[in-house]
């Protein structure tokens, strides 16, 4: 009897000590879809960063694949009903995982229960700009512009339900100003248009404008963090300015389908976060004005709620509608 119970014992224990290494043992057995739902934005950018350094560390190719549309939601839905095997992964923002349910009427899928948070990756206070054509060149101009004349002016986001979408609006409730929104299916062609004069602001991450604000091809007028950028001290933050409420966080972070099993999860983040805190990616992020974070899953989750939160209110008091 002695010797049975040893040996069950014995078994239970090699078992339990075989659970650490069994997460470290999954790898890929094909090349990894990373989905961008966005075009031409720092969510690409960081999935550009990325994607060499995971291909390395998991021995398979790592394609990045930009599924924009409906602000977000066309890319994430199909990362929502891939295969949980560990071979697609989303990179999302504020937009489809805590502004759309929402924003939309109708979602094609849930945030909350689709998709499996692995790390929140990076965060930022976002950049108000203007086109050098604009007649202000500080955020008061614009503000006081935009009262003396409702509708003249316009602005541009990366995507319906994006934060540089919502942002302006909370700006417009905050300062009782009337601008157009003029959505675009990413960064590239909001700043090009934003470049040519045919939208006069926008709310965009610092890594997507500041090239053109360094050679003064755009103004800028107001950060949306607590306090002023190192980088930009002279520029002052909307809370300054009197919008006590208008602070705003874009973020980046990544998932996998709902129901990918937990080794997978764990080796991913895993990696990730070697990667993000690698010197080299975190000074290519930092010099976009990013905070690396590389949470937890755990955490991602509870900042995805929180911000949900945050976003859904903020839709409801402006009266923001997916257009």
């Amino acid at each position: 009897m002695m010797l049975r119970a040893f040996a069950a014992w014995l078994g239970m224990m090699v078992l339990a000590l075989s659970f650490p290494s069994m997460a470290q043992e999954w790898a890929p057995s094909k090349p990894i879809k990373i989905v961008v739902p966005i075009v031409g934005s720092t969510n690409d950018a960081l999935a550009r960063l990325i994607a060499p350094k995971l291909q390395e560390a998991l021995g398979q190719p790592v394609i990045v694949d930009n599924k924009p549309g409906a602000g977000g939601n066309i890319g994430a839905e199909f990362v929502a009903k891939a295969p949980p095997d560990g071979h697609t992964l989303l990179v999302g923002y504020n937009g489809p995982l805590a502004i759309n349910p929402s924003l939309f009427e109708k979602m094609p899928f849930d945030p909350k229960t689709d998709l499996a948070p692995i790390t929140l990756a990076v965060k930022s206070p976002q950049y108000l700009v203007a086109g050098p054509a604009a007649d202000f060149s500080t955020a008061k101009e614009f503000i006081a512009k935009a009262k003396a004349n409702p509708g003249k002016y316009s602005y541009a986001s990366v995507a319906m339900g994006s934060a540089s979408h919502l942002t302006m609006e909370m700006l417009k409730a905050a300062a009782r100003i009337n601008v157009t929104h003029i959505p675009y299916r990413g960064a590239t062609p909001a700043v090009t248009d934003l470049l040519a004069g045919n939208v006069h602001v926008a709310f965009m991450v610092p890594g997507n404008v500041q090239q053109f604000v360094a050679t003064g091809r755009l103004k800028l007028l107001a950060t949306t963090g607590e306090k002023r950028f190192r980088s930009s001290p002279e520029i002052p933050t909307l809370m300054e300015l009197g919008y006590r409420d208008l602070e705003a966080t874009s973020w980046v972070g990544l998932l996998a389908p709902a129901g990918t099993p937990k080794p997978i999860i764990d080796r991913y983040h895993a990696e990730l976060v070697k990667i993000l805190n690698s010197p080299e990616i975190t000074a290519r992020l930092q010099d976009m004005e990013f905070e690396v974070v590389a949470s937890t899953p755990a955490q991602f989750a509870t900042w995805i709620a929180s911000e949900s939160k945050k976003w859904g209110a903020v839709v409801k008091s402006t009266g923001a509608k997916a257009e």
